[in-house]
């Protein structure tokens, strides 16, 4: 249960339109009360007629790879090697054995317990969904870690091991993990039935799983039945609840995705017609609401931006697929993203999740769904773009899938670009990134800083960003050096969650121990840092940018935050320089967080050296800061770096403390070696 001031400022951060949907929502919620326990919801007549349900043939196939063509002599090499892989993967699915977050081949019961954080060992509760706090923790186990296995994306890769290789014994895993299921989670009870986005996840990975799997003759009337009116009830339910206001974020795209794909499939459901219209429509606005015209998603954390990305583009196929083309407006907005996604990954290694991040994604096709190459891939088919395909010119296993045969023909004969082979440096004005790069691509002489000069997130809320104004990270010699730590939770352990939302936790400046924002809940921010770009020079070997935000005015003695970046390639010279604009004292701390893959050592009080796996830096800093290294440490909290959810491990964090009075300006210098 939160507190009644959060219940106060999450009121003040609707709007008139957005409150009386939630009084609409919780008089649905209690007609649900009454309706559900006495089965007055759509039965499987109203849902689907039985002569559509025994005739009922798919309108498209989701891949065109025969049953058991990758055991097959012909099969290709790459091909053999993405089905063993595929078959040691789904071996330990059929046996329950499932991983997500930090849990690795963890037993989910047999048969499965599909209302149980399993991380935890919490059962969660079955009543009727809408009473259900999902929050709280001791009521429902963390959401995340329930939710995440209901997802059913192992389904899909159940269902692909029995396309892949004929072995009817993953569709029978299939076939009793879905009548496990159905049993446990009857339409309205669970937390299974609580949130819409996780609903439209499921839809869309029970289509996959259903398609791939059609010869092997699973789906008897009895079971196919029971599925169908489940899968109607997911979608009654959806459309029912669409997010709306200040919750319509990547939550409202995911809902609607799945809605889009679910109709299409099934198009002779009730109102299948009328919901692909609308889910359709939602799609076409959202892809320009929540984008920003450099081609950033406006959350402003960008595994959010790679898991909205998923959306549009297996949406975009599938309505090709149904004869149900996107408009171009459409596909230039993914093209857009995509190139966004590319010129961030251009400096090797991986991108740099800023923001929040939970590991989401949408199916699972055989690739990381954190490369960015895989979806640069398919942005290069299915947009023919030679700049994603310059970015990604391998043919990998999720191409084949979505694809099919013809898939790698056409993928080949699309001519990457190769215009330059010099780093450029980029802006991104609108979502307020500021890209400084030098060297050569695919060169162990690439250097490449990115610098964050733009809001906190999306929104009257700004869900899933973090108190991050001028932060900046830096890769050098293909590998990570400065990092942005991460996020690691959002439910079971809040104080982890505040630590790495906060601006110690990033490579900027903290005043007086606050955060640039103001943190009110898990997902709520209050008085926010307005950051934005005052000069930004782009050189052939680097660039200059600089940049102020006034979330220290708010301070008794207002402060104000300005800080440049220039970077000489040349010289393999970053300077960084912070000017504080005040007229009392106060303590500030500058934070240098590095990659868990590097050491720091000191030289002396001012001078201290990173080492990487391929090269490393000096980092030199103002003769007026004291310095300490901290590596995991928990009193107090510092030094850690989480590579995804639920997962942390200890980083060398350099922090440089001050105290200042007036106007002063602070000078650091990172050599690169």
């Amino acid at each position: 249960m939160q507190t009644p001031s959060w219940y106060l400022q999450r009121l003040k951060s609707m709007s008139p339109a957005e409150i009386l949907w939630r009084i609409q929502g919780k008089c649905l919620d209690q007609a649900d009360a009454y309706r559900i326990p006495r089965g007055r919801f759509p039965s499987l007549d109203e849902a689907m007629a039985k002569a559509d349900r025994t005739s009922w043939q798919p309108p498209f196939r989701v891949s065109d790879l025969k049953v058991g063509e990758w055991m097959h002599a012909s099969a290709s090499p790459q091909e053999q090697g993405w089905c063993a892989a595929l078959i040691e993967q789904a071996d330990k699915i059929a046996s329950h054995k499932l991983s997500y977050f930090h849990l690795r081949d963890h037993d989910h019961g047999h048969p499965i317990n599909w209302n149980k954080d399993h991380g935890s060992n919490i059962d969660a509760p079955t009543r009727l969904a809408q009473k259900i706090d999902y929050r709280d923790m001791k009521e429902a186990g963390d959401c995340k870690l329930v939710w995440e296995p209901n997802r059913h994306q192992h389904l899909t890769t159940l269902a692909r091991a029995y396309r892949a290789s004929g072995h009817n014994n993953y569709a029978l895993a299939i076939k009793e993990q879905l009548e496990s299921w159905l049993s446990q989670c009857p339409y309205g009870y669970g937390m299974n039935w609580r949130s819409p986005m996780e609903l439209s996840i499921r839809l869309i990975n029970w289509v996959w799983a259903i398609d791939l799997t059609l010869e092997s003759g699973i789906f008897s009337s009895s079971f196919r039945d029971h599925l169908l009116h489940s899968l109607y009830l997911h979608l009654w339910e959806v459309t029912r609840k669409y997010s709306q206001g200040s919750s319509a974020n990547n939550h409202l795209i995911g809902e609607a995705g799945g809605v889009f794909i679910a109709t299409s499939y099934f198009p002779q459901m009730t109102n299948a017609a009328k919901w692909q219209e609308e889910s359709f429509a939602i799609l076409c606005r959202e892809i320009e609401l929540q984008t920003f015209a450099d081609g950033s998603n406006k959350e402003l954390a960008l595994e959010y931006q790679f898991f909205v990305l998923q959306f549009f583009l297996v949406c975009g196929l599938v309505g090709r697929w149904c004869g149900k083309e996107f408009p171009a407006h459409y596909w230039r907005n993914v093209e857009q993203q995509l190139c966004f996604l590319g010129q961030l990954q251009e400096g090797g290694g991986s991108p740099v999740f800023f923001g929040d991040a939970d590991d989401g994604y949408v199916l699972n096709l055989g690739d990381s769904h954190t490369d960015p190459k895989p979806l640069l891939a398919s942005g290069a088919l299915l947009c023919n773009s030679s700049r994603c395909k310059a970015w990604a010119p391998d043919y990998t296993e999720s191409l084949r899938w979505l694809f099919g045969a013809a898939g790698r023909e056409k993928f080949a004969a699309i001519a990457p670009d190769q215009s330059s082979n010099q780093l450029a440096s980029h802006a991104f004005p609108d979502s307020g990134f500021y890209l400084l790069q030098s060297g050569h691509k695919n060169t162990d002489e690439q250097i490449s800083v990115l610098f964050d000069c733009g809001q906190l997130g999306f929104g009257t809320i700004a869900a899933h960003g973090h108190a991050d104004a001028l932060s900046f990270s830096l890769k050098a010699f293909g590998e990570d050096l400065l990092i942005d730590p991460g996020t690691y939770d959002y439910f079971t352990y809040p104080e982890w969650r505040q630590y790495f939302r906060s601006t110690l936790a990033h490579n900027t400046m903290e005043v007086d121990g606050q955060d640039q924002s103001i943190m009110l809940g898990l997902f709520l921010w209050g008085k926010r840092a307005a950051a934005r770009c005052l000069d930004w020079q782009q050189t052939e070997n680097g660039g200059r940018v600089k940049g102020e935000h006034d979330g220290y005015t708010r301070l008794a003695d207002p402060l104000l935050h300005r800080r440049s970046l220039e970077l000489d390639g040349q010289k393999r010279i970053l300077q960084i320089t912070d000017e504080v604009l005040a007229q009392g004292e106060h303590t500030i701390r500058l934070a240098f967080h590095c990659a868990p893959t590097c050491s720091l050592r000191k030289l002396n009080d001012h001078e201290f050296r990173l080492t990487g796996q391929n090269g490393g830096a000096i980092l030199r800093i103002d003769p007026i800061l004291a310095a300490e290294i901290f590596q995991g440490s928990t009193q107090p909290l510092l030094g850690w770096a989480s590579n995804g959810y639920h997962r942390k491990q200890p980083c060398p964090t350099l922090v440089a403390r001050a105290d200042i009075s007036g106007e002063t300006k602070i000078s650091c210098t990172i050599s690169l070696l």
